[in-house]
């Protein structure tokens, strides 16, 4: 998008609420990350928060733990069609206004023999990922197809987030940054 930005992580737990919808869970933790981080700066700011989840048949497969639960969660994927939901929060600290919006991307996975999968797992790059695999790496060849947004499955829905900051009053870019009104937003 061209926007400058910093990266500050967050502390907050991602805890999946009970009694909630998969859709509902996406953006509360999305929501409770830019809080946690909007609470730190000190400055204006715009801030960002995002959390992806993968559901299989109304499960929500989040990071594996290790290797074993890497396996048994891409064995669960493989040769089906998954989801993929994305929470979005923009919080404005100038005045705590804030905006919540979330995608949905379908997944198919490839059938995969017990030696495909072994071999991604021993590459690491499934490990600290929702679903167990990274579309935008060594992943994307296990995808046999999607259908929605390709960025969602990456973690962050460029489109969806550009129409928020639109909403936020973020009009034109100036420079390499949002402005509204000619106020410049650090982002």
């Amino acid at each position: 998008m061209g926007i400058q930005f910093e990266v500050i992580p967050s502390n907050c737990e991602e805890v999946f609420l009970p009694g909630r919808s998969h859709v509902e869970i996406a953006v509360e933790l999305a929501l409770r990350k830019a809080r946690d981080v909007a609470d730190k700066i000190q400055e204006s700011a715009l801030v960002i928060g995002a959390d992806t989840i993968v559901i299989k048949q109304d499960k929500i497969l989040g990071k594996p733990k290790d290797a074993d639960e890497a396996y048994l969660m891409l064995c669960e994927l493989q040769g089906q069609v998954h989801q993929v939901i994305t929470g979005l929060a923009i919080i404005d600290t100038r005045n705590h206004r804030y905006l919540t919006d979330y995608e949905i991307t379908q997944v198919e996975f490839a059938s995969l023999t017990p030696q495909e999968i072994k071999w991604y797992i021993s590459t690491q790059e499934p490990m600290d990922k929702a679903g167990a695999y990274a579309i935008q790496g060594l992943g994307g060849i296990l995808v046999k197809r999607i259908e929605g947004c390709y960025y969602n499955v990456v973690g962050l829905p460029l489109h969806r987030l550009w129409m928020m900051l639109k909403q936020m009053g973020m009009q034109k870019i100036v420079g390499g940054q949002f402005c509204s009104d000619g106020v410049l937003s650090k982002g």
